[in-house]
């Protein structure tokens, strides 16, 4: 048998912990990891996860844990022969659908065959079954990949090996703000083995679209999760503001989110017409908040003037090292905002950004590093050599304390949209 996906590759392990370590962590302020406890430790694992926001999701889990891994993105993007090698030999299989043609999703034999064997290696298998990204805390449907390739592993060995399915969710500060926070989140798995020992239904389209509707309502558990109507924009807002700057970490955070949109919801069955009103006196001040440029973060603030001042005393302590930075740092930040602003989705922006300080930073690291170590005495090209690794972390946390301290000043002289806001009544609301 031929070179399996999942075979090891030094090379390839190498090149992951060196992009797990000094780049995926560093491109966000805070990044956890929740419900490890709930993966089993035998068994086959397939992993069903959210998708919002791009390669960033991969990368994510990829760093989550050293455990080996192996993907499964849409077939389309393996068109190019050369591009196909690159995925295959970042362990990404592909699946196709019947937009990519009928002969394409032949192929998905193939790679159901494939992913079937991986799983039976106790490899965990990842897959998105959205089939899409969207930056929304909310769920598409789910495409019937995963499911088939659960029930194949089950009817394979399921009766010497549990096959489960893992919900997963992953959780982003922000969708577009490069070094924002993400947290990934496993839930309860589901026991794909004993499901078809209990049910009842013969009919496997019905069973898989139980799995189906079963995956989506645990994953929906998992992170901050919004009912994708016409009120969503809405209640994400109020959402942001009631629980945007308050203390503690990712995971307190969601449960608060997830609290106060039970807590809306709740309001609009009860009251749906006070609920309309609100909602579109809220997306009104949503509008003229963003309009005005002033962040969310800024409207909890109860006084928001001092908040600025002491922000803008740390941006003048730091302001000799941004220069430098900013200096050192120009190629990956103008080729950045080049590419940036060339994209029709905006959600590839963070890939854009983690992309270009994957490969220029380390170029720009290994030249500094060389020219202190020729030019100044060691202790001192050591002490460069630190601050030039921290260099982009920092000039890219200095604009956003530079971003939030404008924001707080502005927002400590918008009279008439404080007025606006009090109006809303949020804290009395929820």
């Amino acid at each position: 048998m031929g070179k399996k996906i999942q075979d090891p590759n030094l090379f390839y392990s190498i090149g992951l912990a060196y992009i797990n370590l000094l780049h995926t962590r560093r491109a966000y302020r805070r990044f956890e990891v929740y419900g490890r406890e709930n993966l089993p430790k035998d068994g086959a694992l397939i992993f069903g996860v959210n998708h919002s926001n791009t390669l960033m999701d991969a990368m994510v889990l990829l760093a989550s844990s050293n455990v080996k891994k192996v993907f499964i993105a849409r077939g389309d993007i393996f068109k190019n022969p050369v591009v196909a090698k690159i995925l295959h030999f970042l362990r990404i299989l592909p699946i196709f659908r019947i937009r990519n043609g009928v002969a394409a999703v032949r192929h998905n034999d193939e790679t159901l065959e494939k992913a079937v064997d991986v799983v039976r290696d106790h490899v965990d298998l990842y897959l998105f079954p959205e089939g899409m990204h969207r930056t929304k805390h909310s769920l598409l449907r789910m495409g019937k990949g995963l499911f088939h390739i659960a029930v194949d592993a089950h009817k394979q060995f399921g009766d010497q090996s549990p096959v489960y399915i893992i919900p997963t969710a992953i959780e982003y500060g922000d969708y577009f703000r490069f070094r924002s926070t993400a947290m990934v989140h496993f839930g309860q798995p589901i026991n794909v083995s004993e499901f078809f020992k209990n049910t009842t239904e013969e009919n496997e389209a019905v069973n898989i679209n139980l799995l189906k509707d079963r995956l989506h309502d645990e994953m929906a558990k998992l992170f901050t999760y919004i009912p994708d109507d016409e009120d969503y924009d809405a209640i994400w807002e109020i959402v942001k503001m009631k629980n945007e700057k308050r203390a503690g970490g990712l995971y307190q955070k969601m449960l608060r989110n997830r609290a106060t949109v039970e807590k809306v919801l709740t309001f609009r069955e009860k009251h749906p017409d006070e609920a309309k009103e609100l909602f579109g006196s809220v997306n009104d001040f949503a509008r003229e908040r963003v309009r005005q440029r002033i962040s969310v973060t800024s409207t909890a603030k109860k006084r928001p003037f001092l908040n600025s001042l002491w922000k803008f005393a740390l941006l003048l302590i730091g302001l000799p090292y941004f220069a430098a930075s900013t200096i050192v740092n120009l190629p990956v930040w103008l080729t950045t905002l080049i590419i940036r602003g060339k994209l029709k989705d905006p959600a590839f922006g963070n890939t854009v950004s983690f992309g270009v300080e994957l490969v220029l930073f380390p170029v720009i690291f290994i030249i500094g590093t060389v020219l202190f170590f020729c030019k100044l005495p060691w202790m001192w090209a050591l002490f460069c050599t630190v601050l030039l690794y921290f260099s982009y972390v920092f000039f890219v946390d200095y604009q956003e304390l530079l971003r939030r301290a404008v924001s707080d000043l502005r927002w400590s002289f918008k009279k008439e949209l404080k007025e606006q806001y009090n109006k809303l009544n949020l804290n009395k609301l929820f």
